[in-house]
């Protein structure tokens, strides 16, 4: 059986709002997240992420109300991140509605935290996240925590491997060079790193069009792509985006039809 491909919709939240930038910096407001998760999700997002992107960098845990409010206008799949300390913290995440915990630099500080949460809340609700950047014109890229403002030396594709190895049931992965500039993913990258491991691929950072998207599921051997900037911006429509995949011969899941006003008005109470 061919296993579909996946349009997942990502909001990086800071403060209850959508944010968007460029390599992570230079972030724009895009829209209340509660909105934007339930009108992706109508429109055919076959998974919401929500990241607090700035719950390590200030050390305060992340949005548990937002979340508790996401999860109960959604009938797709959340993962959620952003200031994941413990095994505390992702337990919180699944009792506010989510379905996986993003994890990143507290597993960075400590990997053993990886092993303990599978352990404990099951590898399908582990996602591991890593921000990659190329080193140099190399196809090599090193992995970096704090919202990709701190180098911690570590090859991308060994702590990929090695995050799996300890329990991760996915691998989220956002190139920095890319992230926000719609030049097109870094498929070099993306096939390093699922050509590692064992466990489905989510390309982030760079898309541009479906020919992107379309690149990351196939050559990239990606199971998943990641969609921020192009949804926030209006470029393009997640119905539009899936057509596109499926006049290119990729299995992908049904495109829902489109929601009413009404529909619309109810899921956001």
């Amino acid at each position: 059986m061919t296993l579909r491909k996946r349009v997942i919709a990502c909001l990086d939240v800071t403060g209850g709002r959508v944010v968007k930038g460029t390599r992570f910096v230079d972030l724009r407001d895009a829209g209340d997240a509660v909105e934007l998760a339930a009108r992706y999700a109508a429109e055919g997002a076959d998974e919401i992420v929500i990241l607090d992107i700035g719950a390590t960098h200030d050390r305060r845990p992340a949005l548990l109300d937002l979340i508790n409010r996401a999860a109960a206008t959604l009938d797709v799949p959340l993962a959620v991140g952003g200031g994941v300390a413990g095994l505390e913290d992702a337990a919180a995440f699944l009792d506010a509605g989510a379905d996986k915990v993003s994890i990143n630099t507290a597993a960075l500080r400590e990997p053993a935290l990886l092993d303990r949460i599978a352990t404990r809340l099951g590898s399908q609700s582990l996602v591991i996240s890593i921000d990659a950047a190329r080193v140099g014109d190399e196809d090599r890229w090193t992995v970096r925590g704090t919202s990709g403002t701190v180098e911690t030396g570590r090859d991308a594709v060994a702590w990929a491997r090695e995050a799996v190895d300890r329990g991760a049931g996915e691998v989220l992965l956002t190139s920095i060079d890319r992230d926000g500039t719609r030049a097109g993913y870094d498929l070099a990258l993306t096939r390093a790193v699922s050509g590692a491991v064992g466990v489905p691929v989510i390309a982030s950072g760079g898309a541009g069009g479906v020919d992107d998207i379309a690149a990351a599921l196939t050559g990239g051997g990606a199971s998943a792509a990641l969609v921020a900037s192009l949804l926030h911006r209006g470029t393009v429509t997640l119905p539009e985006l899936k057509a596109g995949l499926t006049a290119r011969g990729l299995p992908i899941r049904p495109i829902a039809p489109a929601p009413t006003p009404e529909e619309v008005a109810a899921w956001l109470g």
